[in-house]
């Protein structure tokens, strides 16, 4: 009994682990719909560890009928149920099975077949851009798709029930139509298909009516038509239907009423003789020609009464009249008001509706009045002589010229000419009206001219120069002038001056220039008196244009241009060191240059020109900066560093921005280029003679060549410095000589004691006696300069001396040290 109870303690237990793991892994085991036909539905699932084999129940839902199921391997993540029921809801269960044959995990979805597939009756096309298809109805479905494919695109459309229309084709074009059935579940597989070809397109047709009995029908080509077929009737239905057929892409109707609308249908044939769509447009021919017209003038309005009889299918009637002249009407009247002068007008009417114009009917003329002369110009061609003219008027027969002056005394001038001469005396005021005649009757009254005479020329004028481009007119008044106008022209311009003073000032005059000045009197009603005669006044010289040419670093030539033969010039020069350092004034009347020579370094200078003639002085010219070279460095200073490098220092010069400093010898040059007082020069030879120059360079690129006394680079310093231990306590200090009888100098630098030796010139060793032993010496082998001194750059050797008994012992070499 107690070993019963523990093996169904067991069994429980390993029960609850199973259910434990599957409940675990169903958490990640999930099942999704693939694709659903008709009679099959496909799912995809997920894998989890240790699936042997996958099982896929299909289940009726909602009607009796017995489960379908697919055993899978493992492997498989993709399952299809098939021979299923239309339209028929299924639950699908989806079991994950181990090697042992234990259900791991499993899931379930429900999902509806597609409805069975159609059948298609028939497929045709009536538009060039559609095609319609007949079927039976398939139980369940609730939508279906048409298909149609030709070869190139597929073109799909969901309609609810049959008959259904593929739209969005191409005309005359091939198809391949197919039907799926669609319901919740998805669509069907396609019904076996059908061909099916689109009509043509239709000939899209524009039309006009030429004429009032034509109408003009074209169109473009219909791809794979062979025919086209047209047909013409009233759009009233009045008469007949006119039916042609033609190959051509062009119509004309010709025999048809005037104003009437007619209705035009056209359609295409392919080769097999399909037709394809129609098209129709409605066009209207042109109104016939109004008749009838007759002219009634309205009076005082300058104006016309048109009137005609009207015609069929008119919309709006216009009359039209020479010289722009024109009205519209939708009636059998209008009136042309106010009418033009001077025109013989020709009046035409014609009709018009949306086809266009009929032809102009018979022209009716009428003859107006002329216009007023218009032009009319009032001219002093003598003086006391008055000449009045103006501009001949089209159908003006005669003039006739009224002029009346302001006391009252009116004369009058009858003539076929274009101008009167009348005599007139200053201080009136003439007013003139003239009026054209022709058989019509006189011309409206035109422009009425007032001419007031002119005061006389004013007297006594004295002009003066005020400044160099002023001029002070001064004259005695005159009687009748209210303002004066002063007027200076040159030939080329003319500068005014009015005022109601009998002085005036003319200034911005140019100079060199020789002026006509004319002072008129005016008034306000007549103008200024234009025969006053000129007097003639010449303005100074123009200011000179200085051009400065540099003829040495310090001697510069100042040369200008003249317009004026009569004037000397002035040249001024000023600047240097100081701003009132130096000035200097050349005066020159036949030379048109001076020369301005030993002018200071490093200074810059301004120069200007003034031109003087009888008629006055000109302004200064403008003034032009002068610059000289920068001066050269008084001291300049060649100190050797290095035996390769060289420290060149000079003094500031006046003027010099930067400085190219240069050490020149047959071995070569060293150059620096700066802006400071000193420079560094690398790459020196020892031992050699160097020519020594330097650039002073101001800001603006003038250049001084300054040389200074040559320089001798000190001896190269001695190679191959050893010390050799001697007897009694000495040393011996050899070196190699680089060339040349120098003095050299000998030292020994050490903890304790240092030492100093100086051989004989040519000689390349010295002894040092009495040298410490056991201490470690510095030691350094110099030429000896020019002026004595010691050249301090040329490197050191360390030796370490040992002693043996109270004599010196070894000496060893313990290498370089670099000079400090």
């Amino acid at each position: 009994m107690g070993t019963s109870r523990l093996v169904s303690c067991m069994i429980i237990g390993f029960i609850s682990i199973c259910n434990a793991e599957i409940a675990a892994t169903n958490k990640g085991f999930s099942v999704s719909m693939y694709t659903v036909t008709s009679k099959s539905i496909s799912v995809r699932w997920t894998r989890v560890p240790g699936i042997h084999s996958v099982k896929v129940t299909a289940t009726p839902k909602t009607v009796p009928g017995t489960p379908v199921f697919v055993h899978f391997n493992g492997a498989t993540i993709i399952g299809s149920i098939v021979s299923l029921t239309p339209s028929t809801s299924y639950t699908v269960n989806v079991e994950a099975i181990d090697s042992l044959g234990t259900v791991l995990a499993s899931a379930e979805i429900e999902q509806r077949t597609a409805p069975d597939v159609p059948s298609i009756d028939q497929a045709y096309s009536k538009q060039s851009s559609s095609i319609t298809v007949e079927w039976t109805a398939v139980a369940g479905a609730t939508g279906y798709t048409l298909r149609a494919e030709d070869g190139k695109s597929i073109i799909e459309t969901t309609v609810t029930d049959s008959p259904g229309t593929i739209r969005n084709l191409d005309p005359a074009t091939q198809y391949m139509i197919s039907l799926m059935s669609v319901n919740a579940g998805g669509r069907s597989q396609p019904s076996l298909p059908k061909k099916a070809k689109t009509v043509l397109t239709a000939p899209v047709l524009s039309s006009s009516s030429p004429s009032n009995d034509s109408i003009v029908v074209t169109w473009e080509p219909v791809y794979m038509a062979v025919e086209y077929t047209l047909s013409l009737m009233r759009a009233d239905g009045v008469g007949s239907r006119l039916k042609v057929n033609t190959s051509q892409t062009t119509m004309t109707f010709y025999g048809l009423d005037s104003g009437i609308t007619y209705s035009i249908k056209a359609n295409a044939w392919d080769s097999s003789h399909t037709q394809g769509d129609d098209f129709s447009v409605t066009q209207i021919t042109r109104p016939a020609v109004p008749s009838s017209v007759e002219l009634a003038m309205i009076s005082r309005s300058m104006g016309v009464d048109v009137s005609w009889s009207l015609v069929e299918g008119a919309e709006v009637y216009t009359v039209l009249g020479s010289s722009r002249l024109n009205c519209t009407s939708v009636f059998s009247s209008c009136s042309i008001s106010p009418l033009e002068c001077g025109n013989n007008y020709s009046v035409s009417v014609v009709a018009s509706n949306k086809a266009g114009p009929s032809s102009p009917s018979e022209p009716a003329n009428f003859l107006t009045v002329p216009c007023a002369p218009q032009g009319i110009r009032i001219e002093v061609v003598n003086p006391g002589n008055l000449t009045v003219s103006w501009s001949t008027v089209p159908l003006g027969e005669y003039y006739i010229v009224y002029v009346k002056r302001d006391d009252g005394l009116e004369v009058f001038c009858n003539t076929t000419l274009s101008t009167c001469d009348y005599q007139f005396q200053c201080g009136f005021t003439y007013f003139i009206t003239v009026f054209a005649y022709n058989t019509a009757g006189q011309s409206p009254l035109g422009s009425v001219l007032n001419y007031t005479t002119a005061p006389c020329c004013p007297a006594d004028i004295k002009p003066a120069f005020v400044s160099s481009d002023t001029l002070e007119i001064t004259w005695s008044p005159v009687r009748g002038a209210e303002v004066y106008e002063t007027r200076a022209g040159d030939g080329t311009s003319v500068i005014h001056c009015n005022d109601t003073a009998a002085v005036c000032a003319l200034s911005a005059l140019k100079c060199n220039t020789r002026y006509s000045v004319i002072v008129s009197s005016c008034s306000e009603i007549r103008g200024c008196n234009t025969s006053c005669v000129p007097h003639y006044v010449t303005t100074a010289p123009c200011s000179p244009q200085i051009k400065v040419t540099e003829v040495t670093p310090f001697t510069f030539n100042v040369s200008w241009s003249s317009d004026n033969k009569k004037a000397n010039y002035t040249v001024s020069i000023r600047g240097g060191v100081g701003l009132e350092a130096e000035s200097r004034t050349h005066r020159s009347s036949g030379n048109f240059w001076v020369v301005f020579s030993n002018l200071s370094c490093g200074s810059t200078f301004y120069v200007n020109a003034i031109a003087t003639s009888p008629e006055g002085e000109s302004l200064p010219s403008y003034t032009v900066p002068l610059e000289t070279a920068p001066c050269c460095p008084q001291n300049l200073t060649v100190t050797q560093v290095t035996q390769a490098m060289t420290n060149v220092s000079w003094s500031v010069g006046r003027g010099a921005q930067s400085y190219v400093t240069m050490l020149e010898s047959i071995r070569g040059e060293a150059k620096c280029h700066t802006l400071q007082s000193h420079c560094l020069l690398g790459c020196i030879t020892c031992g050699t003679n160097y020519t020594v120059s330097l650039q002073s360079i101001s800001d603006t690129g003038l250049t001084s060549e300054c040389m200074y006394q040559g320089y001798s680079s000190s001896a190269c310093c001695p190679s191959s410095v050893k010390l050799y231990r001697l007897a009694n306590n000495a040393v011996r200090v050899y070196w190699r000589a680089t060339g040349g009888s120098h003095n050299y100098t000998a030292d020994l630098y050490g903890s304790n004691a240092n030492y100093t030796c100086t051989p004989s010139p040519g000689s390349s060793s010295c002894d040092i006696s009495e040298v410490s032993c056991g201490d470690v010496y510095t030691v350094v082998v110099s030429p000896m300069s020019s002026n004595g001194s010691k050249v301090t750059f040329c490197p050191k050797k360390v030796y370490s001396v040992s002693c043996s008994g109270s004599n010196v012992g070894m000496v060893i070499y313990r290498g370089k040290r670099s000079v400090e």
